[in-house]
């Protein structure tokens, strides 16, 4: 009898220890389980909140271009014929006219560029933002953040102008006076691409640079 309590007793501790076993394995899946459910749902909430932000400021974008700029001057009557040598524009810079053949790259360059090309880039639907080279190297470091992964954007330095900032399209033109102006952007989302330049979608690569 004893021994069959025995045998009885041994039973029921393997049991028990099996049990204890797969609970301790169930806990450890279950654990796993919900954590990696966590992860994927926190990079869900992340993703989507990186999307919304990014619609928002789309749309917000969209809005300001429709908004009148304070300050814009615009140029009608502009000629778009392709010359050879320098041009004088009434403008500074020039917002549009005869124009080299070759058009500059857009990009940010630290030194002048040709205003005849630019303007060619202007054809094209670009944005050129413009600076007096005696402006501060905080803000042209601010205006180059502006420009930068822009494909429609010039940023170059301009000896002749008087303003400190100027942005300028096909036929458009702004000056402000720190490069932080929220215009800036504003004008950038009217113009770069605008239809109302000559060749909207035509390259501003594959060009020169400078």
């Amino acid at each position: 009898m004893s021994n069959a309590r025995e045998r009885r007793a041994e039973h029921q501790a393997i049991v028990a220890a099996v049990r204890a076993k797969q609970k301790a394995k169930q806990r450890r899946w279950s654990i796993l389980l919900y954590g990696s459910f966590g992860l994927v749902l926190a990079a869900i909430v992340v993703v989507a909140v990186a999307v919304t932000g990014s619609i928002r400021e789309r749309k917000a974008a969209a809005e300001a271009a429709k908004k009148p700029i304070e300050g814009l001057q615009t140029f009608t009557g502009l000629s778009s014929d392709h010359v050879q040598g320098a041009v004088t524009y009434p403008q500074q810079p020039g917002v549009g006219g005869n124009h080299s053949a070759t058009w500059t790259n857009c990009g940010v360059y630290p030194e002048p560029i040709s205003e005849q090309r630019a303007v060619h880039s202007l054809e094209h639907g670009a944005v050129w933002l413009t600076y007096n080279p005696a402006l501060p190297a905080a803000e042209v470091t601010e205006l180059t953040d502006l420009a930068q992964g822009k494909p429609y954007v010039l940023l170059s330095p301009d000896k002749e102008q008087k303003a400190p900032v100027t942005a300028t399209a096909w036929g458009a033109q702004l000056a402000v006076q720190e490069a932080s102006d929220s215009r800036l952007t504003a004008f950038i989302a009217a113009y770069a691409q605008s239809p109302k330049a000559p060749e909207p979608g035509a390259p501003c690569t594959g060009g020169a640079n400078g």
